[in-house]
Order: structure tokens, then C-alpha cells, then sequence
């Protein structure tokens, strides 16, 4: 049995790392992810999740682990920016104002699949042009979901936040371990009983 993180993302990997998970491969998925019309940020994140987990070749008795972060101002899903514009435009959408952003975890083994979601809250401050070109400039904003990321730079632009801070940055690691525990994977706790 092995397990396969579907994730290219380096955070993931860190934060399975604190629960004593070190996965045996990492293959991301290449899946399309543009939200349907109309579709809303927590469907869409599940929907998200469970495309990638799926598509993630494995053996049967192996372990699959993917996970998709949306952020989400209202009913409007703010993906990874394109470019520096777009991400300066998700930046000035969100200043000064709160926001959600939903982490769907999916783990599969053979044809059964767990899934959880967790929402979070978060508070932008409002912000000044030298911040946001400040924060451009690092270049801390490419390939995050809303043009940010809370564990860098970024961090200096949020003064409060509710939820899973793990879920925030990837991977919401009390459920992440839930599941893996119930696809039959052990995690840190087990090995020190």
C-alpha cells in the first residue's frame, strides 16, 4: 500500500510532514479547473477535490490524498491569478473586507473515496497601493487561489481569521488526518500509542 499525494504543492507536503506523513509519490493531477456557470465556491472546491483524487493513477490498495483551496468573496470564485494585474485585482476586491476560503480534502483507496471540507473566514486589511505593489513585487502571489498566501509575506495584510489556519494554507490537517486514518493510513498518533 502507498500513498500518493495529487498535489504539486510544496505546503502540502510540509503539512502532512507535521502529522509523521511523508507520502511514497507525488503525482499531481492535470484536471481543468474552470468553475461551471454559475457554480458556487464550496461546491465547487468538492467537485474540484474529488476530480483530482480521481484522476490520480494509483493501485488498487494504494492511497490517494488531493486537495483544492477556493477563495471565496461572496458568491464569486477568486482562483490563481494570470498575471500581476490580476492578482493586484483580486488583492484591491479583497481589501478591507472579510472573506471565505475552502479547502476540500479527497482520499481515495480502490473505488471508495472520504471527502471533508473545511471553511474559514479571514479579514483582509484595507489596503494601500505600496502594499499591494509591495506584495506584487515578491512575487509571493503566483499560483495561489485569490493572489495570496497567509503563511507569507501576505501574513503582514491579515489582521484576524477564523478557522483552520492548516485549511487556509492547503491542507486542514485535523481532517486531512481523519481520512487518511479511515483509508486506513497511520499517522503519528497510531505509531506513538
Amino acid at each position: 500500500m502507498a500513498l500518493i499525494l495529487g498535489s504539486g504543492s510544496p505546503r502540502r507536503l510540509e503539512l502532512l510532514a507535521t502529522l509523521g506523513v511523508v507520502p511514497d509519490a507525488v503525482r499531481p493531477p492535470e484536471i481543468d479547473e474552470t468553475p461551471g456557470k454559475g457554480e458556487l465556491p464550496r461546491p465547487y472546491c468538492q467537485r474540484i477535490a474529488r476530480e483530482k483524487v480521481r484522476a490520480v493513477a494509483a493501485e488498487p490498495d494504494d492511497i490517494v490524498l488531493c486537495a483544492d483551496t477556493t477563495v471565496a468573496l461572496g458568491r464569486r470564485i477568486l482562483g490563481k491569478p494570470e498575471d500581476a494585474g490580476e492578482a493586484a485585482a483580486f488583492l484591491w476586491a479583497l481589501s478591507g473586507r472579510r472573506h471565505r476560503v475552502v479547502t476540500a480534502v479527497a482520499v481515495r483507496r480502490g473505488d471508495r473515496i472520504w471527502e471533508r471540507d473545511v471553511m474559514s473566514q479571514v479579514k483582509m486589511k484595507a489596503l494601500s497601493d505600496i502594499e499591494v505593489n509591495g506584495y506584487l513585487a515578491t512575487g509571493d502571489w503566483q499560483g495561489k487561489a485569490g493572489g495570496y498566501a497567509i503563511q507569507g509575506p501576505a501574513a503582514a495584510l491579515i489582521p484576524w481569521m477564523s478557522g483552520s489556519y492548516s485549511a487556509i494554507v492547503g491542507l486542514p490537517l485535523a481532517e486531512t488526518a481523519q481520512l487518511l486514518q479511515a483509508a486506513g493510513h497511520p499517522i503519528w498518533t497510531e505509531e506513538a500509542a
